[in-house]
């Protein structure tokens, strides 16, 4: 290719990486972040964390494709059946847990399927009752605070805490968790927040709050749960049911991020217009 075509080229290249650059350290910047991937690796690669402790995710069920797209330009295409992990002896700051811990779980993404409860990404074990925070799409039921009863929920997102590990007490599931006021669309990139002050779990989607009358926000002044060292490990893409992976997430993940506080609403937009993915 002639050089006068090639330059224009190297140009707008240039530029690109210079904004990217910029998106990355707006989320690098943020208090409180103790783990962050814009998925830059190519498949095969461990998937480091950003963040200050250079957390690796293990590919599972793999390689997992690597697609140019999305708000940080990176991409991973997962199919139904793979994740990814981090064994519980090296979740180190992941493992956020006590009567006041907060934690804040964000993540950029495009749904593909329709199966209900897709594990986006959390420490939840629900195999071995070691469950402390994870956030899902596309639940069954969603739990009403005021009366703990359970409604569907389809296509809408849920940001699940626990103080206990297992069921809730007098329950036969986990029932203490938030669930968004619309649905998570399946055309576009989606931004979905999950934030927890001790007190209450709070959604937000594409930078503003989600509310939905009696499910966001949800009340749970009791923290989260300790799982020791043989607790859950850190999961992209699924949880552990019934012994083994499963509720698989399937489509682009372009980024996610963990935070031991909670985001304030006004961050939580600013995330979401640094990377593009506003509601008007």
């Amino acid at each position: 290719m002639p050089l006068h075509r090639i330059a224009p080229l190297l140009v707008v290249a240039a530029l690109l990486t210079a904004q990217e650059s910029q998106v990355v350290k707006h989320v690098k910047t943020q208090p409180g972040l103790v783990a962050f991937w814009d998925f830059r690796e190519e498949p095969g690669a461990p998937r480091r964390s950003l963040a200050k402790t250079p957390l690796a995710l293990q590919e599972m069920n793999g390689p997992i494709a690597h697609v140019a797209e999305g708000p940080f330009g990176h991409a991973l295409q997962l199919k139904a059946g793979q994740w990814l992990r981090i064994p519980r002896a090296d979740i180190g700051p992941l493992n956020i847990h006590g009567k006041q811990a907060q934690v804040s779980v964000v993540a950029w993404l495009k749904r593909e399927r329709k199966d209900a409860w897709q594990g986006i990404v959390g420490v939840w074990d629900e195999s071995r009752g070691k469950r402390q925070y994870c956030l899902f799409v596309n639940g069954g039921k969603r739990t009403d605070a005021r009366t703990m009863t359970r409604e569907p929920c389809k296509d809408l997102f849920q940001g699940h805490v626990s103080d206990v590990g297992g069921a809730t007490t007098g329950e036969e599931f986990c029932i203490t968790y938030a669930t968004s006021g619309t649905a998570v669309p399946f055309d576009g990139w989606q931004f979905l927040a999950l934030t927890y002050d001790a007190k209450e779990v709070r959604l937000y989607r594409n930078g503003r709050f989600d509310a939905s009358e009696g499910s966001n926000p949800f009340p749970h002044p009791h923290g989260l749960f300790d799982g020791g060292a043989e607790g859950a490990e850190f999961t992209v893409g699924c949880v552990s049911v019934k012994g083994k992976p499963g509720n698989f997430f399937a489509g682009l993940l372009g980024g996610m991020a963990v935070f031991d506080r909670a985001l304030t609403a006004a961050e939580i937009t600013a995330l979401a217009t640094a990377t593009g993915i506003v509601t008007p």
